[in-house]
């Protein structure tokens, strides 16, 4: 009674004999993979928030594949030099681009064309890390509170500067200058530590940063740390009121790391990839930048990481928007 199915399933065996050679080239690539170094492009300075976890990630997947990881800085344009190198690099899953909201979400809202694609040209690895920024002002500056830093600003209409070198920072100060009703000028830096050095020397007045990197120089008594730019106190700064809770009412701005390969990358690569990152994040060098940068570890799928990039594109957007921010 069998036998009128004999056909149909000899059919469909003799179409997964001629799929085999197809799919095991990929499945094959992705056991053995990497077999050589890796590169991670990092859309900022040495000594970043964003390259710090990328070089503990880096040691990470070094212990995991005895592969090496270069780390490779393209600081400028916001980020956009790095998307387009990575955008651009060979899908083979051997550069991985790591980065944040800035390259991903913020950038299209901020210039008017961009030389990559934030969703078409990379294919989503999973979310590293989430964090907020802390407000910062030199330590011999006279404002103890943001209270009296946004009064100077009042009796000096567009005389007080912020540094930024990133989207985060960028739109942080933007937010401020919006819901604080005062006039800042602006002064963009190819990254954070950079506008960092200048505040330190007297050049600019104030910023908004990652609090990997003016966390510690607030405690080093470097800077006076006087806001934090979540809804929630900094873990590190206890005593540091958020910037809400000093006046700024609805002032909310954080930001988030996150892993992508250049769209194209086998699938089965992209999920070694996800897993080795994943496994990165949990590991003791990532732990100890989470743990002394106040960030905290996030991880996800590469499609809840492509979901949860579509949202936040639409939230920085917003925010861009209510700032007052004219795409450059």
């Amino acid at each position: 009674m069998t036998t009128p199915f004999l056909p149909r399933r000899r059919h469909l065996l003799a179409l997964l004999s001629a799929a085999a050679p197809a799919l095991l080239p990929g499945l094959a690539a992705a056991q053995a993979f990497p077999t050589r170094p890796i590169t991670f492009i990092v859309p900022f300075a040495a000594g970043s928030a964003t390259d710090q976890l990328a070089r503990a990630l880096g040691q990470s997947l070094t212990e995991q594949t005895r592969q090496a990881v270069v780390v490779d800085n393209k600081a400028g344009a916001s980020g956009m030099l790095a998307a387009q190198a990575a955008a651009r690099a060979p899908a083979d899953g051997y550069t991985v681009l790591i980065t944040t909201n800035t390259t991903q979400a913020a950038n299209e809202h901020l210039y008017k064309k961009l030389p990559y694609d934030p969703v078409k040209d990379f294919a989503p690895l999973t979310g590293l890390g989430k964090g907020g920024q802390v407000l910062v002002v030199n330590s011999n500056a006279p404002y103890h509170s943001v209270a009296e830093l946004l009064a100077a600003a009042r009796q000096n209409p567009g005389k007080l500067s912020f540094g930024s070198g990133s989207s985060s920072s960028r739109v942080a100060g933007e937010m401020l200058k919006q819901l604080a009703g005062v006039d800042l000028l602006h002064v963009p830096y190819k990254s954070n530590p950079l506008a960092i050095t200048d505040l330190l020397g007297g050049q600019i007045d104030l910023m908004i940063t990652d609090t990997s990197t003016g966390v510690p120089q607030a405690r080093a008594g470097k800077l006076r740390a006087l806001g934090f730019s979540t809804q929630t106190r900094s873990p590190q700064l206890p005593d540091v009121p958020t910037i809400e809770e000093a006046g700024v009412k609805g002032y909310d701005m954080g930001y988030w790391f996150a892993a992508y390969a250049p769209a194209g990358t086998p699938a089965p690569v992209v999920a070694k990839l996800n897993e080795l990152l994943v496994a990165a994040v949990k590991s003791a060098p990532a732990k100890t930048f989470f743990d002394a940068g106040g960030v905290a570890p996030w991880t996800s799928t590469p499609d809840a990481l492509a979901k949860f990039q579509a949202g936040e594109t639409q939230k920085w957007g917003k925010v861009i928007k209510a700032a007052g921010i004219e795409p450059e």
